[in-house]
């Protein structure tokens, strides 16, 4: 029995995932997009890994600089996701023209204070698949951001979304 990759797209956009940024650099200027393929590994030592297909060119400035940072966007960050992701072509030549960020303090590639959290990690190993790498990368540095008590920003049906309310 085979599956459709349509099917197997709509399987998986029922599956809500968290949303953040991963950013790496060239030898001119950082790159970030939208990612939601990333997880944690193991805590000790902390690994992350974090997926990218071929065709992006992500995939390549983290497989040429053997570095990245992601940062986890909150419920309050839609905007960044739109911009990262591609849906607000404004700014397609510079995603991060007028965006407050900082130098992650391991790699210097950008991190958004105001996220969730971030980690910063040096790839320590590459699993190529067909179409994409899985990088795992060993977290050098971390912290939660300065909106740590705000609620995560969630993909689930091609659209941004929160959790909802609690009723206790």
């Amino acid at each position: 029995m085979s599956v459709s990759a349509e099917l197997f797209r709509e399987v998986f956009r029922r599956w809500p995932s968290g949303v953040a940024i991963l950013t790496s650099r060239d030898e001119e200027r950082p790159h970030g997009m939208v990612v939601g393929s990333f997880c944690s590994l193991s805590s000790e030592p902390p690994l992350v890994m974090v997926s990218a297909g071929h065709a992006s060119r992500s995939h390549d400035l983290i497989d040429a600089s053997g570095v990245f940072t992601v940062s986890i966007l909150s419920s309050e960050q839609t905007v960044l996701f739109e911009r990262f992701a591609g849906i607000d072509r404004t700014f397609d030549n510079d995603r991060f023209a007028g965006l407050t960020t900082a130098p992650a303090p391991e790699t210097g590639l950008p991190i958004f204070p105001e996220a969730l959290a971030w980690v910063d990690c040096r790839v320590v190993a590459r699993h190529p698949g067909a179409g994409y790498t899985i990088f795992v990368g060993e977290v050098h540095a971390a912290s939660l951001g300065e909106s740590s008590e705000v609620s995560p920003l969630l993909y689930f049906r091609r659209q941004p979304g929160t959790l909802a309310a609690s009723g206790s």
